[in-house]
């Protein structure tokens, strides 16, 4: 057997592989969504969560055609393992999000897990919900070459008085 290049390049085969498979992976983000959808924010790895964040948009998406759109329910039922939170879906969470046009979700990065493995760790949550917010770390951008330049030009040449 001859070795080329061609057998190395995914031809359009785009998916981070997470689990044992295929079917391992979308049970896996079926059970994450299901999470996302009756908790409204849920703590999982970067990679999990940035993979999640694309269904948890779809799903809403389809649940703006309503509960008598047949393929909305079947979507709705397909990924939400569990059936009492598709009465959640369609009551809460897309009257919620009928003024919005895309982006429904919100993903923060929090520290690397310690104990186990170091996994970038992440937040994803749906926007509006009735959790209290997450402290979002400001970053110190003054410390930085350019803004110390600047601050240093500053302080050589005061703005003139009127």
């Amino acid at each position: 057997m001859r070795l080329s290049l061609s057998l190395l390049v995914a031809h359009g085969k785009f998916a981070r592989r997470m689990g044992l498979g295929p079917r391992s992976r979308l049970d896996m983000l079926r059970n994450l969504l299901t999470a996302l959808v009756r908790h409204e924010r849920i703590e999982t790895t970067w990679a999990r969560a940035d993979e999640l964040r694309f269904y948890a948009n779809k799903i809403i998406d389809y649940g703006k055609c309503g509960d008598h759109d047949e393929k909305a329910m079947k979507m709705a039922d397909f990924w939400l393992t569990e059936k009492d939170l598709i009465h959640k879906l369609f009551k809460t969470l897309v009257p919620r999000f009928d003024s919005h046009d895309g982006n429904y979700t919100s993903m923060y990065q929090i520290p690397n897990r310690e104990n186990l493995d170091r996994a970038k760790m992440a937040v994803i949550e749906y926007k509006g919900n009735p959790l209290p917010p997450l402290p979002i770390k400001k970053r110190d951008n003054d410390k930085t070459l350019v803004n110390q330049l600047l601050l240093g030009y500053r302080l050589d040449n005061p703005l003139p008085s009127c």
